[in-house]
């Protein structure tokens, strides 16, 4: 097999991290209308059954890096498929709310483990000219995991079987465990812990020299992470910034579609049912949208790229916001409204998606990979599990079409301050960004 068919071998294997991701938090907008007969639930435990999942995996992420600095991050995503299996079974097996959040927590930590872990172990072992798709690979199989859910949901709506919908998460988490243990670890972890020779070999299978993988000189002899973030300007702001681009990617309310839009759908009119098969529609886009995004995000840019794709999130959402407002009792603008949720999320899978994704993997200083991987996580997961827990109860107190107004009003904030802050950094090494932001931060 030659180089770059093993780069990509090695990529895809870690991406079903991703894969995983995407089916746990997209089986929850069908198995939810099932789910809430069945144990009486209002609105406010339906976000809170469906938010626990972001709660463990805010947690993950965050225990994430730090697990994948002490442990390798090979053995933290076999750690992490082996949970998905665990909490899979556990979330068919739950006879209660109480007993189904503490499974979607349990299951949420190795959600936002590999959301961190993955995009930052595919972007360690590729070189820097195939990093952008790549890196995004995992961003398509997240949209391919909730695809997968919503055909999952939609050939199990006639029988109502939540159980099934939740279970069948733990194929894909075998799937993750097992491709794992045939992949090397990250000859850039390797380098942190002095294992050069194993690093240099691994590099050259991939495809790049040990110069690239070398921390800065300024990094060596700093007893922790906590302390170079504390003691040094320049990498607090770029974690800060980071930070920034994980909740960038959930502020225009990317899962209030992923995860009730059958609910939305089931509200103005359309059945149960139905409105499950319309989750298809937006599992289909998302997907198409992806692969573009892919296709792209190595030519246009990361920072160009994610201010495209919030402009699109933007306009869609406000003519979403309309259209929503006459939908209930008419399927013409129940239609309407629903070609708007697909178009915002073609933006958003096409666009923000991939490019937050990178930005957080490529801007985040090898100094403290692990912990600002995890702050970044951190960020991004405490953001989805706020769009989760409240968007239902804004739904209620203020009406659908004022919900999407809101998301549309911070779509324009992002866009003021991704023009302001974000580097470009397509093309460069993770070195060579890092000195970049040394260079603007530093010494100011």
């Amino acid at each position: 097999m030659n180089t770059d068919k093993y780069v990509k071998l090695v990529a895809l294997i870690a991406a079903l991290g991703g894969l995983l991701f995407g089916y746990d938090t997209g089986v929850m907008s069908g198995a939810l209308l099932f789910i809430s007969p069945d144990f009486s639930m209002t609105a406010h435990q339906e976000g809170w059954v469906t938010s626990m999942l972001l709660v463990g995996a805010a947690i993950g992420a965050l225990v994430a890096g730090r697990a994948a600095d002490a442990w390798g991050r090979r053995t933290t995503l076999l750690i992490g498929g082996a949970i998905f299996i665990i909490g899979s079974l556990w979330c068919a097996l739950a006879g209660s709310i109480f007993a189904l959040g503490a499974a979607r927590t349990f299951l949420g930590v190795a959600v936002g483990g590999v959301s961190i872990v993955s995009p930052m172990y595919i972007a360690e072992v590729v070189p820097p000219a195939m990093r952008g798709r790549l890196v995004s690979l995992n961003t398509l199989m997240i949209v391919v995991g909730q695809l997968a859910a919503y055909l999952v949901n939609s050939a199990l709506a006639t029988t109502g079987s939540w159980e099934w919908m939740l279970g069948l998460a733990a194929i894909p988490g075998a799937m993750l465990l097992i491709g794992m243990l045939f992949v090397p670890d990250s000859p850039v972890w390797l380098v942190s812990r002095g294992r050069v020779s194993e690093a240099e070999n691994i590099a050259a299978r991939l495809g790049m020299r040990l110069e690239e993988l070398t921390p800065p000189e300024s990094s060596r002899g700093a007893s922790t992470e906590w302390s170079v973030l504390k003691a040094t300007r320049w990498i607090r702001i770029t974690v800060l910034l980071a930070m920034l681009m994980g909740l960038t990617q959930q502020i225009t309310g990317v899962n209030a579609v992923v995860y009730f839009a059958p609910i939305m759908m089931n509200q103005v009119g359309i059945s149960a049912t139905n409105s499950v098969y319309t989750s298809i529609v937006i599992g289909v886009v998302s997907v198409i949208a992806c692969m573009v995004g892919i296709k792209v995000v190595d030519r246009i840019g990361r920072k160009r790229l994610l201010l495209i794709g919030l402009a699109g999130n933007t306009i869609s959402l406000f003519i979403l916001a309309g259209a929503y407002s006459f939908a209930n009792g008419s399927v013409f603008f129940a239609m309407v409204s629903l070609f708007f949720m697909a178009t915002f999320i073609a933006s958003q899978q096409a666009a923000v998606s991939p490019a937050t994704w990178l930005l957080i993997s490529e801007l985040v200083p090898a100094q403290v990979r692990g912990l600002g991987m995890g702050i970044a996580g951190l960020s991004l997961w405490v953001t989805n599990w706020a769009v989760a827990q409240y968007f239902l109860p804004l739904v209620e107190w203020l009406t659908g079409p004022v919900a999407f107004a809101i998301f549309g009003v911070l779509g324009i904030i992002a866009m003021g301050y991704t023009r302001a802050l974000v580097p470009e950094t397509m093309g460069k090494s993770l070195d060579e960004v890092g000195a970049e932001m040394h260079n603007r931060y530093a010494h100011k």
